[in-house]
């Protein structure tokens, strides 16, 4: 398994192994739960997945000649590892309401799933071809996919973190919250 995945699996199993229902179930006003970030997160790697499946069937990359805009965005996330906060989901990776223990579950299957046909197009392709263009950030090579997929990863964990947090001070008693 590629490395950024192997940790990206790693982490996120960490993350959530020893979660309740009602840990993945707790939300803010507004914002998403922990399970709907973990299904925002398995869509993502389903769509990277199927995304790789239409290139090999396809036999060639899909990809298209990236903006300046793209570049910028891309190069921000993959070259430095920043994530912008506050940004709107594309669509396709909206949580829709997949059971919370089925994503909980899966997920890690998701990323091992999605580095099998990852791999399946770098020996075709190779790791540095643009191959498929990202909703946001436009074309991205398989390394720059693998990269993405951690950042964004790691992203979302430090949110079911600062979440989780949240929600332990707010179950706390009173008198231990003073």
């Amino acid at each position: 398994m590629d490395a950024n995945l192997e940790r990206l699996q790693q982490e996120i199993a960490s993350a959530v192994a020893a979660l309740s229902p009602t840990q993945l179930a707790w939300r803010r006003p507004g914002k998403w739960s922990v399970a709907e970030m973990l299904e925002h997160l398995y869509l993502s790697y389903t769509g990277t997945a199927k995304g790789c499946s239409r290139v090999l069937e396809a036999g060639q990359p899909l990809a298209t000649v990236s903006t300046w805009k793209q570049r910028l965005r891309a190069w921000g996330i993959v070259g430095f590892g920043y994530m912008p906060t506050g940004r709107e989901a594309p669509r396709v990776a909206r949580p829709r309401g997949l059971p919370a223990e089925q994503v909980a579950a899966e997920v890690a299957l998701k990323i091992a799933e999605m580095d099998e046909i990852m791999a399946r197009c770098q020996e075709k392709f190779g790791a540095r071809k643009k191959l498929m263009d990202h909703p946001i950030l436009g074309p991205l090579s398989l390394t720059e996919w693998r990269k993405l997929h951690l950042v964004h990863g790691r992203h979302h964990l430090k949110q079911i973190r600062g979440l989780l947090n949240e929600m332990a001070r707010a179950e706390a008693p009173a008198t231990v919250r003073q």
